[in-house]
């Protein structure tokens, strides 16, 4: 095994494009096919350091910063990035929506993570950048859960991914999922308001549960149809906790079809029994003011063919 080594230590003087992004997610960017692990043991370290002082990885960058980025010893089989020519990756060419000199929009297929770590040598943003070897940013807005597919935005401009969050966390861009679940919703649209709790187990596995001293969650349901042995709802997050469809789904009395964290057994089993295999968690819409068009834009992103088919065989009531 031969290692790659990055020549010397680099400092790199922060310009306002990257203000306010996060230490881990500037060195991701900056050390392309560096472990996440490894960029977190470092900065731990205290290899890495801003304006001669150590920081922790939330720390997020001010204008005229000066990074300190020490050399890094990465094995050949850890530092490999995706191949473009790879079918998974060179598909997602064909799963954009939309795209501008600003952003892409993309239908992210279920299964696929939205970026490496965590065992996962790499997800979509990583293929994303190995098919546009010439671009030189693209970064998520926003994360899809590995097994849920549907509108996912990409940021092709520092300025454009600042602007966006903006309206995230101003609570402006409207996020519309599709959901199969279990039972018979009621027949009025309702928010289910209840706090969530995240906790990771000693696996490192992301469990959350609706608890009292967890974070205010609110999502709004309203159904669009209803089968014999569930409803296909749309769900609006109106806060974007980790899972919050899901837990608030299973909060309700009515869990998503084939949800292995969250679900009901035998649900999934009768579901399984129809043919679908996966997650039924569509992100199928997307409403957000585009920075660079100055337009209010709305993007959908149609169901793939395992949720048609399993729609197909469910008896409408």
């Amino acid at each position: 095994m031969t290692d790659k080594i990055s020549p010397k230590v680099e400092f790199v003087t922060i310009t306002e494009d990257y203000q306010g992004q996060r230490i881990d997610n500037f060195l991701r960017t900056k050390l392309k096919g560096v472990p996440k692990s490894m960029i977190y043991r470092i900065i731990r370290k205290g290899e890495v350091r801003v304006n001669k002082g150590r920081i922790k990885p939330e720390y997020k960058l001010q204008p005229n910063d000066i990074v300190r980025v020490p050399p890094v010893r990465v094995s050949e089989t850890e530092a490999i990035s995706p191949s473009a020519n790879l079918d998974s990756v060179r598909a997602l060419e064909t799963q954009i929506i939309y795209e501008d000199n600003y952003l892409i929009v993309i239908n992210k297929p279920s299964g696929m993570a939205v970026h490496g770590g965590s065992g996962l040598s790499f997800g979509l943003i990583e293929g994303l950048r190995a098919i546009r070897p010439d671009s030189k940013f693209l970064e998520l807005v926003h994360r899809l859960d590995r097994d849920t597919s549907g509108c996912l935005l990409v940021a092709k401009k520092r300025s454009t991914l600042k602007a966006l969050h903006e309206q995230l966390r101003l609570k402006t861009m409207r996020k519309d999922y599709q959901a199969l679940v279990a039972g018979a919703w009621p027949r009025s649209s309702r928010i289910v308001n209840a706090p969530l709790l995240k906790n990771t187990v000693s696996s490192g596995e992301r469990l959350v549960r609706v608890d009292s001293e967890g974070k205010e969650s609110q999502t709004r349901f309203s159904i669009i149809q209803r089968y014999e042995h569930g409803t296909l709802v749309q769900a609006s997050p109106i806060t974007g906790r980790t899972h919050q469809i899901r837990v608030h789904a299973l909060h309700a009395g009515h869990p998503i079809a084939c949800d292995d964290k969250y679900g009901d057994k035998g649900f999934t089993q009768h579901m399984n029994g129809l043919g679908l295999k996966r997650l039924f968690l569509h992100a199928a819409r997307l409403q957000f003011f585009n920075p660079g068009t100055e337009e209010t834009q709305e993007v959908e992103a149609p169901l793939d063919m395992a949720l048609v088919r399993a729609l197909e065989k469910m008896k409408k009531c």
